[in-house]
């Protein structure tokens, strides 16, 4: 944990996966854009889990997946940074717990780096040549629902390059993480229709954006296995809740 805080990269850290219930602390005055934390009653430790696209609901309890940023020294929030970082809302109920700023400044806010533009802005054309190409979307743990400012950037860029190329055949192919594993004494394993609800929901967004059904097909699978994409920021076990857009061209 020391070493990854004083710089070791994300590939050589250790990818954290816990359960807890979340808390929240003041900073910014009751204003709803102070800090989110996460305790993992394993080890004691408290981390700060702000830097999630998708941010805990305190009245449930959350999976946290994230690894401890490599090159912060900041303590905004009370807490070890985890960045990249995942939160996933689960049914467990929690007590709502809210501390006080305690001296902790918080963070000024900032568009995040995957921020959907508005329809107003102008948008640079998509170069060719074009080649036959595969998107993702991903997704909190057992949801298929797009994560707001992130999966509908992902999705936004990924149908902005299919009107480009116009491609011939569209497979929108979903995933599910099925198999069984520990986390903080309990198993998780994703339902196996997910995986169809995640494919089924993609498709038909994508027949709403104007494409072609004929030539949109659609499977699902459990079992998955992780993939490397930029857009996970390498994060192992998110990476296998997810749709692929395979495009033909």
């Amino acid at each position: 944990m020391i070493a990854a805080a004083m710089g070791v990269s994300a590939a050589q850290a250790e990818e954290l996966r816990f359960v807890t219930c979340p808390i929240y602390r003041d900073t910014d005055a009751g204003k709803k854009s102070g800090c989110w934390l996460a305790d993992a009653h394993e080890t004691g430790n408290r981390y700060d889990v702000s830097k999630a696209p998708s941010k805990p609901d305190w009245n449930h309890a959350v999976l946290v997946e994230g690894v401890v940023a490599s090159r912060t020294t900041e303590d905004a929030c009370g807490g070890v940074v985890l960045d990249p970082v995942r939160t996933s809302i689960l049914p467990a109920d929690c007590p709502r717990h809210m501390l006080e700023a305690e001296g902790f400044p918080g963070r000024k806010f900032v568009l995040p780096r995957r921020n959907v533009s508005p329809l107003s802005a102008a948008r640079a054309p998509i170069p060719g040549p074009f080649a036959a190409r595969t998107f993702r979307v991903f997704y909190d743990f057992d949801q298929s629902f797009l994560v707001y400012q992130y999966d509908d950037y992902l999705f936004d860029a990924a149908v902005a390059w299919l009107r480009a190329a116009k491609p011939r055949a569209i497979k929108v192919v979903g995933w599910a993480a099925t198999d069984s594993v520990a986390i903080s004494g309990m198993d998780f394993a994703e339902h196996a229709d997910i995986a169809k609800e995640r494919a089924e929901k993609i498709a038909e967004s994508l027949a709403r954006m104007g494409f072609d059904k004929s030539i949109i097909s659609v499977e699902w699978h459990g079992g998955a296995k992780p993939v490397i994409d930029p857009d996970i920021d390498g994060l192992v076990e998110p990476s296998r809740r997810r749709v692929d857009i395979v495009a033909t061209l």
